[in-house]
């Protein structure tokens, strides 16, 4: 994992990995405790953290974009789509991202 540090992709990979992971921790842990256990303390903390990493990731994947000059129409905007689809972020990583 180390080795993602090392280039902007992989730093864009880490991005995806952990915005897909702070949603399902939104999802499927904070969201349930709040409503069922009316402890809406982890949606707060939760909430700004997958905020910040998905516009990290977005605002990243336009700077690799550019950088790398991926061509829009073929990948630039199926890696912004993907983080706008749930869980998104961990396919684009293994159908693209881990391959450039």
């Amino acid at each position: 994992m180390i080795h993602l540090l090392k280039t902007k992709i992989g730093r864009l990979r880490i991005l995806a990995i952990l915005e897909g992971i702070s949603l399902l921790v939104l999802i499927f842990i904070a969201v349930p405790l709040k409503y069922w256990m009316g402890n809406p303390d982890l949606v707060k903390l939760m909430g700004p953290v997958h905020g910040t990493l998905f516009l990290l990731f977005l605002f990243n994947t336009l700077s690799v974009g550019v950088e790398q000059q991926w061509k829009f129409k073929e990948t630039t905007w199926k890696v912004i789509l993907a983080c706008f689809i749930p869980f998104g972020t961990f396919y684009i990583d293994s159908k693209i991202l881990s391959r450039l």
